[in-house]
């Protein structure tokens, strides 16, 4: 899979100076647990990014609750990690993906060609039996230079666009129940953007593992004909679906903030659907 490798490949290549693991565990509820995970055990030579400090920007009132970071910022922290274009990144975390893909994403849009998610976690790493350490990585600092590809985001305008017109498709990555405004534990508003369709991210894994792409083909079959603009919450586990598409050969769009930016304007039409 060209944007997914396994706890034995990266185990193999664990003493090659150009493949750097980042360990990017984050929990919304307990905002330094990731950390403190990262603290007391980790695959040896991984840096960490926290979600918030690292791969978000300041929240306003608009933009949603992750908007991205500033980026001569986000170079910098890069570099701090020792990450320059020549280096090979496996982003990994213990949640399904969502927090790996957020940092594969981000690289991808800085136009870094090397950047792949763990496939299964640090739980498959474990599970391998491999070793985790405490010890924090020797980085060698580095300048980040990127090539942005503005062509991955789809901004306010374009959404709006989506939700009215017949020639894209909007794809939800949030749970039946977010999507259909059953429940809402986040944002001031409950339900979808109107016209999308419902691809929660968690289902592009098995127990943890990806599909095969077979599988993601199956599971996209009916959105592959035209465009698509992916979204989430907040524009975190939306990259899971970006991933699982960029996977199956079809490249989308992100929709960085999200239902938390949409459902931020009064006047944004909000969608429920009901089981």
């Amino acid at each position: 899979m060209k944007n997914i490798v396994s706890a034995d490949w990266l185990h193999s290549r664990r003493d090659d100076p150009d493949v750097i693991p980042v360990d990017c565990r984050f929990y919304l509820q307990e905002k330094e647990r990731g950390m403190e995970e990262y603290q007391d055990a980790h695959i040896p030579g991984a840096s960490y990014a926290d979600l918030e400090k690292n791969l978000s920007g300041q929240v306003q009132n608009h933009g949603g609750r992750h908007p991205l970071p500033n980026l001569d910022d986000f170079l910098q922290f890069l570099g701090a990690i020792g990450i320059d274009k020549s280096k090979t990144v496996v982003a990994y975390d213990a949640q399904n993906t969502a927090m790996a893909a957020r940092l594969w994403w981000m690289l991808k849009y800085l136009g870094h060609e090397e950047v792949y998610v763990l496939d299964g976690g640090i739980q498959e790493w474990e599970k391998k039996g491999y070793p985790l350490t405490e010890k924090l990585p020797d980085v060698e600092m580095t300048t980040y230079r990127p090539n942005i590809k503005e062509d991955m985001i789809a901004d306010l305008a374009e959404v709006k666009l989506a939700s009215q017109l017949d020639d894209m498709i909007l794809v939800d990555a949030r749970d039946d129940n977010r999507f259909a405004g059953k429940s809402e534990p986040i944002d001031p508003k409950a339900g979808h953007i109107p016209t999308a369709q419902n691809k929660f991210f968690a289902d592009n894994l098995e127990q943890g593992k990806w599909k095969s792409k077979e599988q993601l083909k199956d599971r996209f079959q009916d959105q592959l004909h035209k465009p698509i603009i992916n979204y989430c919450g907040s524009g975190v586990t939306a990259c899971v679906n970006v991933l699982a598409l960029d996977e199956i050969g079809k490249k989308s769009k992100l929709y960085v903030g999200s239902w938390s930016d949409w459902s931020s304007y009064d006047e944004n039409p909000v969608e429920t659907k009901h089981k």
